[in-house]
């Protein structure tokens, strides 16, 4: 649907005066790389991915003339050599799957992987196809909406919708914007921004970027009543406007500005995301009420309830939902990194519970 907010100066604004955090530790490299030094590598990505560009969108287009069903064949195709292949993509799943789920045993766990990495691959090749047909037959292949009664504002005011990274969540944003007037919380891309951009306004939303004035936008929209797009499940690279909170029973670094928003606007907050459906059937809309506490003004509060709604909706569709991102790159101070190890199955999944096990959370936890 939109792309998480990671770093802005408009959480900062929004940080009550006595609000304190844990102090985050970057496991994947050094906090900053911005230098002179790294300036020629900088420019030279850039030169590379402006090169890349025009036959990337080529592609996408070409790929949406294709069939659903193709498509999701031909990403099923794509998943299963991933699932298949050693690689850190399909370690990193399945790191995140036995955090979520310790207790499963281990053929158990690498089946859900690799059905994952074949999801994995159908929402990709599936892209092109969302972001260029028409809204109209887009929205057509909706079947069912579970749940619709929630999308319901009371009495003029906005409602604060968040579409974690499970099922199609592009089609989450088109389907939320072609309900009522909405704002949608949105990163640049360095990549297809211009495509993405069009693609995501065609049923009428109005993208609002990661920074103060952004923030200003959803304020004023939730303000008008309009419905508020947020994807809550990526991790903020701002050291402020987050904190520490449980996710998969281990510490994940989560943002804080849905409960501000909320409480500024008075706003209810509800998760929704898009289910596909096998064969190329169509999908499935769910929406799911907000966990209580979700609008604390105590942030570790706020932020733990917001992870329990993500783990909501994983719980109803698991394999569709993004596991290979790192989502614990960032730990509190002294713990040990989560993505390390060998790429073997056995070396992730022990890597896994030895964590679990640290956190109190694995079924050999005393």
């Amino acid at each position: 649907m939109v792309v998480a907010p990671e770093s802005n100066s408009g959480t900062v604004s929004m940080m009550p005066r006595n609000s304190s955090v844990a102090t985050p530790t970057r496991t994947d490299g050094p906090m900053a790389r911005a230098g002179p030094a790294a300036q020629p590598s900088q420019d030279a990505k850039a030169r590379r991915r402006a090169r890349q560009e025009p036959y990337l969108e080529a592609l996408l287009r070409l790929l949406s003339r294709w069939p659903l069903p193709v498509l999701h064949a031909l990403g099923t195709l794509i998943g299963w050599l991933i699932a298949h292949t050693p690689n850190r993509q399909r370690r990193n799943a399945l790191i995140n799957i036995a955090l979520y789920r310790p207790a499963l045993g281990t053929r158990a766990m690498i089946r859900l992987r690799n059905r994952s990495l074949m999801a994995f691959g159908r929402t990709y090749c599936e892209m092109g196809w969302l972001w260029l047909r028409a809204p109209e037959e887009v929205l057509g292949l909706i079947r069912e909406v579970r749940g619709g009664e929630l999308l319901r504002r009371d009495h003029g005011r906005g409602l604060i919708v968040m579409s974690p990274h499970l099922g199609a969540w592009e089609l989450a944003g088109l389907y939320l914007a072609a309900q009522g007037p909405t704002t949608i919380f949105y990163k640049p891309q360095k990549q297809l921004d211009a495509l993405i951009v069009a693609a995501r306004r065609r049923s009428g939303a109005t993208l609002a970027p990661i920074t103060a004035r952004g923030i200003r936008a959803l304020v004023q929209g939730l303000a008008a009543g309009e419905y508020a797009g947020i994807l809550p499940d990526q991790e903020p690279r701002a050291e402020k406007g987050a904190a520490f909170a449980p996710l998969f029973g281990l510490p994940a670094w989560t943002m804080v500005l849905v409960n501000r928003l909320a409480r500024k606007s008075g706003a209810r907050v509800i998760f929704m995301f898009a289910e596909r459906l096998p064969r190329g059937r169509g999908y499935r809309i769910h929406c799911l009420p907000a966990p209580a506490g979700i609008d604390s003004d105590d942030d570790a509060i706020a932020a733990a309830a917001l992870n329990v709604g993500i783990e909501r909706c994983i719980d109803v569709c698991p394999e569709q939902y993004l596991w290979p991102y790192r989502r614990f790159r960032r730990r509190p101070e002294g713990l040990p990194k989560v993505y390390a190890g060998g790429l073997r199955d056995y070396d992730a999944i022990e890597s896994a519970r030895r964590l679990s096990r640290s956190a109190g959370t694995g079924p050999m936890a005393s």
